[in-house]
């Protein structure tokens, strides 16, 4: 049962590869700070950046949705209420909601293909994935699925010679206001 499990995650990535998936990852350490009050936690900020970027350099104008996995109906509801307040008040906000829906989608995991895939990436970025900076072990079973991940992380060089990453490392979730 195992071996059949290890080849489905393997073809689930290759698959999500072939048509041409991007993954997108903002990664949190358990003692980052968390922010006070009802704001937006930096890491939906940096991950809908990272999103706008990928859209932006598209050549056939797409729009973008959000989709969260659905695990708590009212986190569900303060979530939505944050996205809503950050793509209305604030100027990033306003600017990438020009290629991103506002308004997230929420479904279950177990009933969506896709986001069964997301959370399989999120599982080998949590555990197998290690990028500078990042301290924890890794799980050294995973590295051919760490290595078919990071094939699918969205990378992009402008045309100033930067290059944007489609994983981030956010230390702290908070503003800087309140750090």
């Amino acid at each position: 049962m195992a071996q059949a499990k290890l080849a489905y995650v393997e073809t689930a990535l290759d698959l999500a590869q072939r048509a041409g998936a991007v993954a997108f990852a903002s990664i949190v350490p358990g003692t980052a700070p968390r922010p006070e009050g009802g704001m937006l936690r930096k890491d939906y900020a940096y991950l809908f950046e990272r999103f706008f970027y990928f859209l932006n350099g598209r050549p056939d104008d797409p729009m973008g949705y959000l989709v969260f996995d659905e695990l708590d109906k009212s986190a569900s509801h303060m979530l939505l209420g944050q996205v809503s307040q950050y793509f209305v008040r604030t100027r990033n906000g306003r600017t990438r909601s020009r290629l991103i829906i506002p308004e997230p989608f929420f479904v279950h995991s177990d009933l969506t293909t896709m986001v069964q895939v997301a959370d399989l990436i999120a599982y080998t970025v949590s555990w197998g994935v290690r990028l500078s900076g990042m301290s924890e072990p890794r799980r050294e079973e995973l590295d051919p699925f760490a290595a078919q991940v990071m094939r699918l992380r969205f990378t992009q060089r402008t045309p100033g010679g930067h290059t944007n990453f489609g994983f981030k490392i956010i230390n702290d979730l908070r503003a800087r206001a309140q750090q």
